[in-house]
């Protein structure tokens, strides 16, 4: 479980980073920064979703490490 949230947290950061690059490379002229921040949206509340799940079928225990 801690792989596959440590690799959704890389891939949401990478959906951020390909976002500013976006940003700054149309400079505002295109749609490709909003569509790069909605998948980074969605891949956040599908992560907090799972957390969630695993937290209530006891596939992650708050507090350990």
């Amino acid at each position: 479980m801690r792989i596959i949230v440590i690799a959704g947290l890389l891939i949401i950061v990478l959906s951020l980073a390909s976002a500013l690059i976006y940003l700054v490379k149309d400079k505002g002229g295109s749609d490709r920064t909003v569509k790069a921040l909605t998948w980074r949206i969605g891949l956040s509340l599908g992560l907090f979703l799972l957390l969630m799940v695993g937290a209530y079928t006891g596939l992650i225990t708050p507090g350990r490490l």
